[in-house]
């Protein structure tokens, strides 16, 4: 562009219109080799961008592998047993709740009395197991959770976390007068009767907000 200025400029009113014609000829002429060159800068920015994620799903995968085999993977292994725990117990619940049952229709049929109701909740059995499940279901969501969560910030240096709730009006009372208030890792709260980090409580919704 500077040789076609420098070679067609003499000062007259001509030699401006031709520069110009010149120069939009010139822009016709580089067309073909802007979109080549303005393709080639995207492929180079894709190839970077892909090489980015590519680090960064390492990162997380290095990061999972590592939750499983240090001491945070002890912990995700523990949660392990303890759901497979539970769950087997349900059919050992679900029979010991028929024995219970079936028992208390014969104390009723050797006293005289009718034991049709007896032997309906005895047929409600899969649905009651099925609401244990899905007890167990949640709350097991929440305690893996909050287990994982407490090992990675204990791990990185943090002492407590702040306690909150789903906030909405399904939140127990005890649990709505935790909500944001400080706990200590190695002092979980007693609500309820029962001993426990925000999301450790049946069907408790509340998570852990560390602190560092």
């Amino acid at each position: 562009m500077g040789a076609i200025v420098q070679g067609s400029y003499d000062g007259s009113n001509d030699s401006v219109t031709d520069i110009l014609n010149r120069l939009g000829r010139y822009a016709d002429l580089i067309e073909p080799w802007a979109e080549s060159v303005s393709k080639r800068l995207i492929d180079t920015l894709e190839i970077a961008d892909n090489a980015v994620w590519r680090e960064r799903s390492y990162q997380i995968s290095s990061g999972m592998r590592e939750l499983m085999s240090g001491s945070q993977g002890q912990v995700a292994r523990s949660i392990v047993e303890e759901q497979v725990k539970l769950f087997k117990s349900l059919p050992l619940h679900a029979a010991d709740r028929v024995y219970d049952i079936h028992n208390q229709a014969i104390e009723t049929v050797v006293a005289g009395r009718r034991s049709s109701s007896l032997v309906d909740e005895i047929m409600r059995t899969g649905e009651v197991t099925e609401a244990r499940a899905r007890t167990i279901a949640r709350t097991e969501v929440g305690r893996a959770s909050t287990a994982i969560t407490q090992a990675r910030a204990v791990a990185i240096g943090s002492r407590g976390y702040i306690w909150r709730t789903a906030e909405d009006s399904d939140v127990r009372n005890s649990h709505q007068q935790m909500e944001g208030k400080y706990v200590e890792w190695g002092k979980p709260p007693t609500l309820d009767g029962m001993t426990g980090h925000a999301g450790q409580f049946p069907n408790c919704r509340c998570y852990c907000e560390p602190v560092f």
